[in-house]
């Protein structure tokens, strides 16, 4: 998702004294993003704005019901059916506070607390290859570890999964493939390079933009789309996390809010977390804009060549190489930036996101935002 571009920085100086627009007029999001989420989740115009305000009131709903449930919370996902946050809670004295808020309440055996907890221990397990990722699923009220099809009965998987079971309340589930990162060689495009690596950029923030750590590391020198320089990697981290830091200068700026390609979207107004369960979109120099569903934060992937990244959050959204950086967000809030995945835009897959917070509080910026 290409976020900068252009050659004078008395335009992005200019665009600072733009009036604010009056946010009752505002549109929800961006209309490349909503007709994403219209073909890839298959909703009329209608219906995709109608999604987009109930999750919005699900973020909000999510932060009081947390506050109300305590050390009883067990996790928050948006019903797509309902239209609305179901909360679970270890404690049926907490289920009319939750309620209260406006939340749907849910009886569960184990906390948030615990579920992480839990995880926690099985990431300091050794994974195989085969052992594509494991995740709090707050739903199932699990942690649950994804195998790739026709290895479960691996003995090295099977060793790891009793290992797990003994430290977890673990259910296991298949994934066609295993995961695998989205840099891609050079070829043409709208993205930016570095070396011979082509990935997309995530967010604008004041100085430059955030991307995945696995494109370049520190120090590393980036071109635009044009070939040109255009500034340094000043911080990376992968594996572990997958985010990086680059800051842009020789004639490039930074412009408000973000652009998807070479359609242009001004549509980024924050960043608030959405719920499992929300409606996300992202967009990268490969394929654009393409929509799925949030299912699951929190996630460890292991990815095939054998680096690990953990806290990412899980997505049915495709993707293809070169989509590596570029950005997730869920209505105009951002939402996190490309890490990898399996699958293709043709067939289908699953793709997984760093959470753009922890890269904005790791170097202390602040997003563009429209």
């Amino acid at each position: 998702m290409a976020t900068c571009a252009g050659t004078g920085l008395s335009s992005a100086a200019a665009a600072d004294r733009e009036p604010a627009a009056d946010p009752a007029s505002r549109p929800p999001a961006s209309a490349a993003l909503l007709d994403a989420m219209e073909r890839d989740l298959g909703l009329t115009p209608a219906a995709a704005r109608e999604r987009l305000a109930d999750e919005q009131r699900a973020t909000r709903t999510e932060r009081a019901a947390r506050k109300a449930a305590g050390a009883a919370f067990g996790g928050a996902w948006f019903d797509e059916k309902r239209g609305g946050l179901t909360v679970a809670v270890t404690r049926r004295d907490a289920l009319a506070d939750v309620r209260a808020t406006g939340a749907d309440a849910r009886l569960v055996e184990h906390s948030a607390k615990e579920l992480n907890a839990a995880k926690a221990r099985v990431d300091k397990l050794n994974a195989p290859a085969d052992v594509a990722s494991w995740r709090v699923d707050h739903k199932a009220n699990r942690v649950v570890v994804d195998v790739v099809a026709g290895h479960r009965g691996d003995n090295d998987v099977s060793s790891f999964l009793r290992k797990a079971r003994a430290t977890a309340p673990v259910r296991v589930a298949t994934v066609p493939e295993g995961p695998q990162t989205f840099a891609a060689g050079t070829v043409g495009g709208d993205p930016y390079y570095t070396g011979n690596v082509r990935c997309s950029i995530g967010f604008s923030v004041h100085g430059g933009f955030v991307t995945a750590g696995h494109c370049g590391r520190a120090g590393a020198s980036v071109r635009g789309w044009d070939g040109s320089a255009m500034g340094t990697f000043q911080g990376s981290s992968f594996p572990g996390d997958d985010y990086a830091y680059v800051s842009i200068g020789h004639g490039w700026w930074t412009v408000r809010s973000s652009s998807a390609g070479t359609i242009p979207d001004q549509l980024v107004r924050g960043s608030a977390e959405a719920p499992v369960g929300s409606s996300i979109c992202r967009s990268g120099s490969t394929t654009k804009w393409h929509c799925g569903r949030l299912l699951a934060k929190n996630e460890t992937v292991n990815y095939s060549d054998g680096t690990v990244v953990h806290q990412l959050t899980k997505t049915s959204v495709c993707a293809e190489g070169g989509d590596s950086g570029g950005s997730f967000i869920s209505g105009d809030q951002a939402q996190g930036v490309t890490s990898g995945g399996w699958g293709n835009c043709s067939s289908g897959g699953e793709t997984w996101y760093q959470p753009v917070n922890e890269i904005l509080g790791r170097y202390g910026l602040r997003l563009h935002t429209a």
